[in-house]
């Protein structure tokens, strides 16, 4: 195997524009849509004054000062609560709801399509020999990665432990218009015990883990306390061969070195491997603004 060099990644989404970041904040695009939100890593100035970031944005997140997550949106009379944006790749043509949560987010991490298409890509490969692709997606969010293991014609497990956010993934198959998803609402290390206990094998599984979560009945997650024993429930669900594993990080300091090595602790050496930084440049000033780590080990 190579020395697997980091790198950084940036899909092409047309519904999507990084216009500006800066003091902390973003200002985004999504369709026709534009909102300004807190960006930790945004720590430099930024590019427009502070009347174009006001004229543009249809909706900013104003953080509430008792809580670090919680806040509520002011927008314009125009700016809907819902709206939908698309997201194409070769023959995978993606829809998915958007709408203003009361923790800033809106319902998708766009620097996600990059893999998206990895996952597209891969599972298109190994159907090409014969294999009919099972694909678990744990801590799933609003389902971007299992919609495009399902347009790929994969066998989809969607795991996510909020029942909200579940049928909100529903919608969004319904919109892609694909079906056939499994929906589970279940703590996501609830559910891998049991599969290990259950023997059940998979072709591919997505770990998009929160530095901290509660499960559907008050399960606590520590992101640094409990991968090693996720990873390891993994290495016993994944296929020995003609499999792969895509694992994001999102936890400021937490690098791709760090995934790799605790991959490689649990599943051993893969036959292909790729890692680094999802990014997006802003248009205003060419920023390149870190998005979160993701590693990937093909077998």
């Amino acid at each position: 195997m190579k020395e697997c060099t980091p790198q950084n990644l940036t899909p092409e989404f047309g519904d999507y524009e990084l216009i500006d970041t800066g003091n902390f904040e973003k200002l985004e695009r999504f369709g026709q849509f534009t909102t300004r939100r807190p960006e930790p890593q945004a720590i430099w100035r930024p590019t427009l004054p502070e009347e174009e970031w006001q004229r543009r944005s249809d909706a900013s997140f104003l953080k509430d000062q008792r809580s670090e997550e919680r806040g509520e949106w002011q927008q314009t009379p125009s700016m809907p609560d819902r709206w939908v944006v698309r997201y194409d790749y070769k023959e995978m043509h993606l829809r998915m709801r958007l709408g203003l949560t009361s923790f800033k987010h809106v319902g998708i991490f766009p620097e996600q399509a990059a893999n998206w298409n990895f996952i597209y890509d891969e599972l298109q490969k190994i159907e090409a020999r014969g294999i009919r692709p099972k694909v678990l997606n744990l801590f799933a969010y609003t389902g971007g990665a299992s919609l495009a293991a399902r347009a790929a014609g994969a066998e989809v497990t969607h795991v996510d432990s909020v029942k909200q956010v579940v049928t909100w993934s529903r919608e969004n198959m319904e919109l892609s218009h694909l079906d056939g998803i499994r929906w589970i609402v279940e703590d996501a290390m609830k559910f891998v015990r049991r599969e290990v206990r259950r023997g059940n094998r998979y072709t591919a599984i997505l770990l998009d883990p929160p530095a901290y979560g509660r499960g559907a009945n008050g399960e606590k997650w520590i992101l640094e306390e409990q991968i090693c024993e996720m990873l390891s429930c993994c290495s016993e669900l994944l296929e020995k061969e003609n499999a792969f594993m895509v694992l994001n990080l999102y936890s400021m300091g937490l690098s791709s070195t760090l995934a790799r090595t605790a991959v490689h602790e649990a599943l051993g050496t893969p036959l292909r491997e790729e890692r680094g930084e999802l990014t997006f440049k802003d248009t205003a000033g060419g920023k390149e603004l870190p998005l979160g780590v993701y590693y990937r080990f093909v077998r």
